[in-house]
């Protein structure tokens, strides 16, 4: 199957998706500043440049993209019916990496979180950010 855009189209669509700052991260960091937390944003020399750094809790979170990163079982994580095979080699190696810098983070004495776009969802945003809250009280 090819695809439904044509080069210039596609190349121009892929450029406008944002690798920081996305909506579903900010979303996040309004809601831990509203609460006191303050925070550090994409360090760059902690494994897999995470979102948001608390540095007093000695806690990282990663807001990831369902489809990015592959997340299982979920509805927005679709496999694309065009370059199946080099979407997928690409959300792998997303998922690779995002293994190894998990278990990087937590030998370092990290506490990693990983926060899904789908659970910023306007239906599960109350939940997951109370859950959220949860880790720092814990």
């Amino acid at each position: 199957m090819t695809d439904v855009h044509s080069p210039a189209v596609r190349s121009f669509n892929m450029s406008r998706i944002k690798g920081k700052n996305t909506k579903p991260e900010m979303l996040v960091r309004k809601y831990l500043f509203s609460k006191g937390f303050r925070y550090r944003l994409h360090v760059s020399n902690l494994p897999g440049k995470p979102d948001i750094v608390l540095p007093k809790y000695k806690t990282v979170i990663f807001i990831n993209g369902c489809f990015w990163h592959g997340h299982e079982g979920c509805k927005y994580f679709v496999v694309p019916k065009t370059r199946t095979n080099e979407w997928m080699e690409k959300i792998n190696k997303n998922t690779i990496n995002d293994k190894r810098n998990f278990e990087s983070l937590i030998l370092d004495g990290w506490r990693p979180i990983i926060v899904w776009e789908c659970e910023l969802h306007p239906k599960n945003i109350e939940a997951t950010l109370l859950k959220l809250l949860k880790y720092f009280y814990e």
